[in-house]
């Protein structure tokens, strides 16, 4: 019974971090309507952002966490303004978007390198985080905050959507373009606000994950990789879907070691998502296309 709630546990504490990189990269994606793998190098950015401001000023924690995140937002807001949006501008298809973002993500991964070099960065912003028990299984205050920040996150981000002016314009330029144009939603307002949004929310993504792991550079490619296959799991342009799979990844992942090695993790994900592009290709909470 320990074995199966520590698996738990720890299958949440991963779908939560999974989580908070998809739900950005999916919000990106319903408007933008390309694959902005670029997403991981903004996390991986804004980690080392956390690390360097936290190392070299006198600044609180909690002002460091706040200008994370304006950062964060501020690089997903430029990207789209200087890469994207010319771009856009000359018609581009959305593979073209699809390797420009792939560029910046190479890009980001070799400037961290070349600033900060190859070490594993560590953060010990949080002292003494010892576990408790729980049946057996064990937690830590940090694993509970992570989770409850996702969650919190989450809620939020829906009322957003539902609520807000520019959450409903949001909706619907991801739902149509050109009829969003038609009653007076300028859709280069809408993709700004989604880079905004969505790589703030990447910021908050990066600084639970170095406040719980070592950071390094190529950390945005593997986060990236695992936030991908979620969305495809839940369906790619559903924030719903993304959190959704992402927790479904987390836990599958988890659970599989009970019987392979820890070694296999991504192995597995790639199994899930192999199995999921062949017997369910639009995610759990997608539309399949019908062919007419």
């Amino acid at each position: 019974m320990s074995i199966f709630l520590q698996l738990l546990i720890n299958g949440v504490i991963a779908g939560a971090i999974y989580a908070l990189v998809s739900s950005g990269f999916s919000l990106i994606y319903s408007t933008n309507k390309f694959v902005h793998f670029a997403h991981g190098g903004v996390i991986a950015l804004s980690a080392y952002f956390f690390f360097w401001t936290l190392s070299n000023s006198s600044l609180t924690p909690v002002v460091v966490i706040a200008l994370t995140m304006l950062f964060s937002a501020l690089l997903g807001y430029l990207l789209n303004k200087v890469f994207y949006k010319p771009l856009r501008a000359k018609k581009s298809s959305s593979l073209i978007l699809f390797v420009t973002s792939m560029a910046i993500l190479i890009l980001s991964e070799a400037l961290v390198l070349l600033i900060f070099g190859a070490n594993a960065k560590t953060i010990n912003l949080i002292k003494n985080n010892h576990g408790m028990e729980i049946a057996g299984a064990i937690i830590t205050p940090l694993q509970l905050a992570i989770i409850g920040t996702a969650v919190l996150l989450f809620l939020g981000l829906y009322l957003f959507m539902k609520k807000t002016k520019i959450g409903k314009a949001m909706r619907a330029v991801a739902d149509n373009k050109e009829v969003a144009e038609i009653v007076g939603i300028s859709s280069e307002k809408i993709y700004s606000w989604s880079f905004a949004i969505g790589s703030a929310i990447a910021g908050i993504a990066a600084i639970l994950i170095s406040l719980e792991q070592n950071i390094e550079p190529t950390m945005g490619t593997s986060l990236m990789v695992k936030g991908f296959i979620s969305a495809i799991i839940g369906g790619v342009g559903s924030v719903p879907g993304a959190i959704l799979g992402s927790f479904s990844l987390g836990l599958t992942e988890n659970f599989g070691t009970w019987f392979l090695p820890s070694g296999y993790k991504d192995a597995i994900a790639f199994l899930l998502l192999f199995v999921f592009l062949l017997f369910r290709p639009q995610g759990i909470l997608g539309i399949k296309n019908k062919q007419r």
